[in-house]
This record gives structure tokens, sequence and C-alpha cells, in this order.
């Protein structure tokens, strides 16, 4: 059976649009590494040096990619832990103690319930608040010890509103923290493997080639 014209035409639009989006959130993390910098550099000191505990939160989609940075935080070595803003404001911030560590994310900088976490984790004593955010003025970055500024290329999030393409640039951040710590500790594939007994990769049979190891900097 032929397809109509319309038909054709509208399934390339479809496609079109979706080639379009991917597309332009691949181009979007990929201008996201000149973002590795410094600041980076000093985020990776405080983490690999942090005696307490690792706590990443943010509101909304961004607690969705901090829940993700915590998880693959523990999973290659540097154990962390999602801290629900809200949830903290509700008494769960009694976890947070001097020595511990708060990575905030939010792309705006004004979430209410993460700003007022931020504020009474530094009254509990947290060593260090960073920061992630694409707004260095915005109220999280003035309260944050270190502010790490992710570049948001325009049409990043449609209409700048629904963010979708800035978590991708926040996830890969939070990536490359991962790795690079992992590989300073290193951390092994069979640690790795260990914590993934119910899964597809608990099961394999050979460990992957260990990760060359990256040395601390400021030893």
């Amino acid at each position: 059976m032929t397809i109509p014209d319309t038909t054709t035409r509208r399934r390339a639009a479809v496609l079109e649009t979706a080639r379009a989006v991917v597309a332009h959130e691949a181009q979007g993390v990929a201008a996201s590494v000149t973002d590795l910098g410094d600041v980076f550099l000093d985020v990776v000191q405080r983490v690999y040096e942090c005696t307490g505990k690792v706590f990443v939160t943010g509101a909304g989609t961004s607690g969705a990619v901090a829940r993700r940075m915590a998880h693959l935080l523990s999973v290659s070595g540097t154990p962390s832990v999602f801290i629900s803003g809200a949830d903290a404001l509700h008494g769960t911030m009694g976890a947070m103690a001097p020595g511990d560590i708060l990575v905030a994310i939010s792309r705006g900088g004004g979430s209410d319930e993460i700003n007022d976490l931020v504020v009474r984790a530094k009254e509990r004593g947290v060593d260090t608040v960073v920061a992630v955010t694409a707004d260095a003025s915005s109220r999280l970055a003035r309260n944050a010890d270190v502010v790490v500024e992710l570049t948001m290329i325009p049409g990043i999030d449609p209409g700048e509103v629904i963010a979708m393409g800035s978590t991708l640039v926040t996830a890969a951040w939070g990536d490359a923290l991962a790795v690079v710590l992992m590989r300073m500790r290193g951390y092994s594939w069979a640690n790795v493997l260990h914590s993934h007994p119910s899964g597809a990769v608990g099961k394999i049979d050979e460990a992957p080639q260990e990760l060359p190891p990256l040395e601390p900097y400021w030893k």
C-alpha cells in the first residue's frame, strides 16, 4: 500500500524534530567541556579528602539528577547519598554534621527548599557546600563555598523552562567527577561488581581491565 504524501511529510517532520533535539542536547553537553577547569579540580580535592559524608541534593528534575549523581559516585568508590530538600527541612538534615560535603544542584539557583537546606547545612557545620548551577549570581551560588557554573547553550531546554538538555549537562559533569575520583582512589572493578549482586553486571565472569590511575595533583 502506498503511503500518502501527507503522512510521509508528517513522519519526516516528527523524525526531524526528534533528531534535532538529540543533536542540540549533544552539542550542549560538548560545550560544557570548557567548564572543567580550576573549580572542578577544587571540587575533586574537597570530595577526595572528605572525612565525613557526601550529600547530593536537588529539587524537581535537578533532584532526579542529584539522585543519579549520588548513586554513581557510590558505585565508583565515593560513598554518597541523595538527600531530599523537602524531607531535609522536616528533620532529615539531622544526618548532616561537620566534615560533610553538600552538593546542591539547581539550574536557576532559586529553589526555595534547596536554598533553605543550604543555609541550615552551613549552620550545622557542614564543611563545604558546592553549588552546581547555571547562574553564578543566584541565591544558591551566593550561599555556597564553591560555585560550579555550568554553560548552557541557548535552547538547551525547551522554552528555557523544561529541564531537559540542562540535566544532561549536569549529569555529564557528575560523571566526570565520579570517574576521576574512581581512578584517583584506585577503586577496582572487583569492588564495582561486588556491589551489583542482583544484576547482569554482577554476573560478569571476567572484570574489565582496570582504569589507568590518576595521582592526586595536590600531593
